[in-house]
């Protein structure tokens, strides 16, 4: 396995544990000895972690993952996508300074199912667990994650999308791509296999800015099929690189997470890391 951060996947396996006691606990914040006892750590241990991970104190953090906190967002920081400052494909509004270059593949190619593409893959450990990576020459076409779902169900779920492809093992090949997705530094180049609704899904996927949220109607209404709405669900759930294209921003009406590919307890800590590390950022502007 490659290592982006050589703690990262430590830090996200003390997250979920957090998020396992947070909703044990039904509603009542939990004091730091309490949360540091649940998740078996020492309240300091506990302490640095947290900041390590995203630069908040754990009182804090249990605020962003909370079963509320969806709604919380949408009341706070939703977005419209039609006035959204659009910038061709920039990467507006996303974390730190992370430009994304993606094209999506041909008719002709997504007809093929890759076929004539070598596929490249490798494991990565990434701020939220285990991550899948899989690339072309041109871009990440794949990204996945295996904490809540096993390895090799995983791999299967990424490969099946081009059953026609080559596929080999070289984590080498798109790790520049990897890492700078995770470290929201640097250019990702995706490169996109989908029907022509589904990249018009993910593209509006890529206009919600870090921190916020938008419903699943919305993007519905944005692609120009407001009645949709299921359609555009399923098109966020085939979403292949996951992080990087934001479905874990996309919520129901109801402010309910709605569901996620790769386990909802991935998709709460994706959400509480966005909205804590734009807090820290702010914070430092204001000083």
């Amino acid at each position: 396995m490659t290592k982006i951060d050589i703690e990262t996947s430590y830090h996200y396996g003390v997250i979920k544990r957090a998020i396992e006691a947070v909703d044990a606990a039904g509603g009542t914040p939990l004091a730091l000895d309490d949360l540091a006892r649940e998740v078996g750590m020492s309240p300091a241990h506990l302490q640095r972690v947290f900041s390590a991970w995203v630069g908040v104190s754990p009182k804090r953090y249990q605020q962003y993952l909370t079963l509320g906190h969806a709604k919380a967002l949408l009341q706070e920081r939703f977005t419209t996508l039609d006035v959204v400052n659009e910038v061709g494909l920039s990467g507006s509004g996303r974390l730190h300074d992370l430009f994304i270059k993606w094209e999506a593949m041909s008719p002709g190619e997504f007809a093929r199912k890759g076929d004539g593409l070598t596929v490249y893959w490798g494991w990565f450990e990434s701020p939220f667990g285990d991550c899948l990576a899989m690339g072309t020459d041109k871009g990440l076409c794949g990204l996945g994650f295996a904490d809540e779902i096993p390895r090799d169900e995983t791999f299967a779920d990424l490969a099946s999308r081009w059953p026609n492809a080559v596929l080999r093992e070289a984590p080498e090949r798109i790790a520049a791509w990897v890492e700078a997705a995770f470290q929201q530094n640097g250019t990702a180049n995706l490169h996109l296999l989908g029907a022509p609704f589904q990249i018009k899904v993910w593209e509006a996927l890529l206009n919600i800015p870090s921190g916020h949220v938008t419903t699943y109607s919305e993007i519905a209404t944005r692609v120009g099929s407001p009645k949709a709405v299921r359609a555009v669900g399923t098109a966020v759930g085939r979403n292949p690189v996951s992080w990087i294209i934001p479905c874990h921003r996309a919520l129901r009406k109801s402010g309910g997470l709605g569901g996620y590919h790769w386990g909802l307890p991935v998709k709460r800590a994706m959400l509480a890391y966005e909205t804590a590390l734009n807090e820290e950022q702010s914070s430092k502007v204001t000083r």
